[in-house]
């Protein structure tokens, strides 16, 4: 039978050492997962249960390793910035998983930013609305190449850090997150089915901060290869 429209290339991302790309099936984001970044956010980081939100499989934006990509800033903002991020990547998945089962299905980290319109944000909680808008956006979720974790062997503790131009602008260590990657699946699993090709990013470090055209972004996290990209013009103009 023919499809009405031609058949939709799935999001595909590079895998260290190995030829065969990794198909992203879902993009699931913690918030407010290291606690001085909820202070930076006037949030209270109290251990309470999790949240999330999620981005569309296609606002993946494979970043190269060699550092020639160059990011599309987005439409309808002037207020956009960087959340550099761990992303997992799960080889299975489940329903209701304990910690174990949740540790198990982890196939890969990545370098992850989670790029948001920060204007749109700010006038979506005014008025109680849902954030779609200020992270969902396309190209919102550039990704490095993953690392399995037979490669790089369980992240749980490490430096995670931003430069922008050079400089410093984030700083933390994994060992800093309020819940743990397990706890993380293993809460996720509550709420969705989870399956091979979902990606999880697992909250950012205090220090986000506006990026403009030519920023050169540089994110580096113990055990894993770097993650650079250059900012393109606004509104993809001059």
């Amino acid at each position: 039978m023919e499809p009405i429209f031609e058949a939709i290339v799935p999001t595909e991302l590079d895998v260290v050492g190995d030829a065969r790309k990794f198909q992203v099936r879902r993009v699931f984001c913690v918030a407010r997962n290291y606690a001085a970044h909820a202070r930076e956010m006037g949030q209270d980081p109290a251990r309470e249960p999790p949240f999330f939100f999620t981005k569309p499989a296609d606002a993946v934006f494979p970043v190269a390793d060699d550092g020639s990509s160059v990011w599309p800033y987005p439409l309808a903002s002037r207020d956009v910035h960087h959340e550099f991020e761990l992303v997992v990547a799960l080889g299975s998945g489940g329903i209701d998983l304990d910690l174990e089962q949740a540790r198990c299905c982890v196939w890969a980290y990545a370098p992850g930013l989670d790029m948001t319109r920060r204007d749109l944000q700010a006038e979506a909680k005014k008025a109680g609305r849902p954030w779609d808008v200020a992270k969902a956006f396309d190209a919102s979720a550039p990704v490095g190449p993953l690392t399995p974790v037979a490669a790089c062997g369980w992240l749980d503790r490490g430096s995670i850090a931003l430069e922008v131009d050079g400089e410093v602008r984030q700083r933390g260590d994994l060992a800093d997150m309020i819940w743990s990657i397990p706890e993380v699946i293993a809460t996720l699993s509550g709420l969705f089915e989870l399956k091979a090709g979902d990606l999880i990013f697992t909250g950012t470090p205090e220090g986000v901060g506006p990026v403009v055209a030519g920023n050169r972004l540089a994110g580096r996290i113990d055990g894993l290869p770097p993650m650079r990209l250059t900012i393109g013009p606004r509104d993809g103009r001059a």
